[in-house]
């Protein structure tokens, strides 16, 4: 015998007619449950039942778990362990640069004690190419001993494995440090990545889905939502929502996941305008070298440096300016290579004009000599990495440095410990390697062209994508706080901000992927306009459990594919009321007062003498010991609950004065 149950809620729902489906909100229903009672069901069990031979044992009420093993209030080292419905995502995996020793890498013993990641990890999402998001990638994966997927996009996994080549060489050839991984591995580690497209809905496994959004910031930068059954999380990396010279801006779509893990680098920063930044910039520059002094801007390969090559270049260009531009060696040969090779995932004028014109190739900005840097006279020179932390951005800064007619302006974010934020902490002594004390005269500005999303920007995001929860990562400790509040306050949420190995733990509700009948779709669009979006609009129908999956369906279909007799509930209240005329008279003044009073319901006299309102039926009947009295029976199904609730309490106020 099927089971049934009424006013079963339903929050969430799938429907191939998505655009009119998340517009309807299911409240009330019909559970009809079709064949062996399961014992001890529950929603999050049915979501979890697969097609082999035993069902998995019984699962506590579903939750996310989130552990932050690097940029949990901290800027560098990103890497977030994820758990949602039983399976478990490790976001990024980033050393941190201002660290020498094991410090730099994320702590992996918080995974699992017994070595085997591979057992314990579903697969490894990188959000884009910068080494705090990639650089410890191959150590993990080919010296700690993670054998499973790596999902990224193509422009990351092409541009990823050269930027760990040349910071190994940095460590490993010049540096002499050990314990670091070797060109081999490099190779080894980007045999297990799985590339992606953007919007691509990639199934990792039966339960476990992945999708990339796009996240500006740098070429191949990407959003993730992580999906299994209806619970989501989505994880940002670094984005930008502003658009810029040669990337567009950071989009995602209205997914509403259970958790957004955002980045939150500018947490408590609103930027001026970008016109106002560019002038600011260009006139410290032209100051500079009209003074004779020379310009160093440390930047990272991809991303800010292209920015700002085509901003000089269009000013040297209108200026006609004869001072030399110069770029680390390789620079631009990569930027053209990669930009050309994606040119998808360049804003819309690049893509428009790159046939006619490559925006990349400078006629003002040549490649860089390391004997350049002692030539006399002015120059800008465009250097990585972007935080001075090493490479020919340091070697430059050192023979710079003493002279007070020169400038270093700093583009970007720089993390604690690197040589970048030091200065642009005010210190002017630095000790250099073999104790060596380096005195800084010239000139330190900072200049945000960073392509994070400003305060402003994670607000838009949030908006955007509607979360139930936020998760703030990639920060520091007080901006974070900050923000936390702020989201808190204007969007009604809770915001999280777990430090370095500390674990968050979030309830989420059950919910169940339902299917909707074509046919009550039909009926719901043939009663009106289409809802507003963010209206919610009543759906009634039967619920029906087949073989773990649910359908919402019309009652009568399905009375029809159950085989079942239609037997219908009514509810029934008494109203008496004051009236000493006959039951018909009675039946026709409450007809007239409910037709006055309800415009827009279907308000009936029927023959017999009774009133229907919707599916509401109203009789009048004389009072068994008091004939001043009369006795209005008043009866409606479950559908028609609020509207019965209203019509009790209208007709207990009595009739109006029928004219003399």
């Amino acid at each position: 015998m099927p089971l049934t149950q009424n006013s079963a809620h339903i929050p969430r729902f799938r429907r191939e007619n998505r655009k009119l489906a998340q517009r309807l909100h299911l409240r009330s229903a019909s559970l009809l449950v079709s064949g062996s009672r399961v014992p001890g069901f529950s929603s999050a069990q049915v979501e979890r039942r697969g097609s082999g031979a035993e069902d998995p044992p019984p699962r506590r009420m579903p939750e996310i778990r989130v552990t932050p093993l690097g940029a949990g209030q901290d800027v560098g080292r990103s890497c977030i362990l994820v758990s949602i419905a039983g399976k478990n995502v490790m976001l990024d995996c980033g050393m941190h640069m201002g660290f020498n020793d094991d410090r730099r890498f994320p702590d992996f013993s918080y995974i699992t004690q017994n070595g085997r990641l591979t057992d314990f990890l579903d697969c490894v999402i990188i959000s884009h190419f910068h080494l705090d998001h990639c650089g410890a990638l191959p150590y993990f994966s080919e010296m700690v001993g993670y054998d499973g997927p790596i999902y990224m996009t193509h422009p990351t996994q092409a541009i990823c494995p050269i930027l760990l080549e040349d910071y190994r060489k940095i460590a490993v050839d010049k540096k002499g440090e050990a314990n670091f991984f070797t060109s081999q591995m490099i190779k080894d580690c980007m045999k297990k990545v799985v590339a992606v497209h953007l919007h691509q809905t990639v199934q990792v496994d039966d339960e476990l889905e992945i999708k990339a959004y796009y996240a500006g910031h740098v070429l191949g930068a990407a959003m993730f939502q992580i999906k299994v059954g209806s619970e989501s999380v989505v994880y940002t990396g670094d984005y930008n929502m502003t658009p810029d010279r040669h990337l567009g801006a950071a989009w995602i779509d209205k997914c509403r996941p259970n958790l957004l893990i955002t980045e939150s680098t500018y947490a408590t920063t609103i930027r001026d305008s970008k016109r106002c930044r560019e002038r600011d910039f260009l006139k410290k520059v032209h100051e500079t070298v009209e003074r004779g002094g020379k310009v160093l801007i440390p930047v990272f390969a991809l991303g800010r440096a292209q920015e700002l090559c085509i901003l000089l270049e269009t000013f040297w260009e209108r200026m006609n300016l004869k001072v030399p531009i110069y770029f680390s060696t390789g620079l631009t040969e990569k930027a053209n290579h990669y930009y050309k090779l994606f040119i998808t995932w360049t804003n819309q004028k690049i893509r428009k004009t790159f046939v006619q014109r490559n925006m990349f190739e400078f006629k003002h900005i040549k490649a860089f000599d390391r004997a350049f840097a002692d030539n006399p006279g002015p120059m800008v020179v465009f250097a990585t990495p972007g935080m001075l932390h090493a490479g020919q951005s340091l070697q430059i800064f050192r023979k710079w440095a003493g002279n007070e007619k020169n400038m270093v302006i700093m583009p970007g974010y720089c993390v604690q410990g690197t040589v970048g934020h030091k200065i642009l902490s005010g210190q002017r002594k630095l000790e250099m390697e073999g104790r060596q004390v380096l005195e800084v005269k010239m000139q330190v500005e900072y200049m945000s062209f960073s392509a994070h999303a400003d305060a402003k920007g994670i607000m838009q995001l949030v908006g955007q994508a509607e979360p139930e929860r936020v998760l703030l990562v990639h920060g520091e400790a007080k901006k974070m706080e900050f923000l936390r509040q702020k989201i808190e306050q204007e969007f009604r949420v809770s915001c999280y901000m777990p430090a370095n190995g500390e674990t968050v733990t979030l309830p989420t509700s059950p919910s169940i992927p339902v299917g909707i009948s074509l046919g009550l779709l039909k009926r719901e669009m043939a009663q009106g306009l289409l809802p507003e979006a963010k209206k919610p609009r009543l759906l009634h129908g039967t619920l029906i459990m087949k073989d773990s999956n649910f359908r919402l369906v019309s009652s009568e279909q399905a009375l029809k594919e159950l085989g079942l007799a239609e037997h219908q509930l009514r509810f029934t209240c008494r109203v008496h009321l004051q009236d000493a005329r006959k039951e018909q008279e009675t039946a026709l003044r409450v007809y007239s007062h409910l037709k006055s009073t309800l415009k827009d319901h279907c308000v009936q006299h029927l023959p017999d003498g009774s009133v229907t309102v919707e599916s509401i039926l109203i009789q009048a009947a004389a009072h068994s010991e008091d004939p001043g009295t009369k006795v209005l029976l008043v009866s409606w199904t479950y559908q028609d609950e609020e509207l019965g609730s209203f019509l009790t309490t209208l007709l207990k106020k009595g009739l109006p004065q029928a004219p003399s």
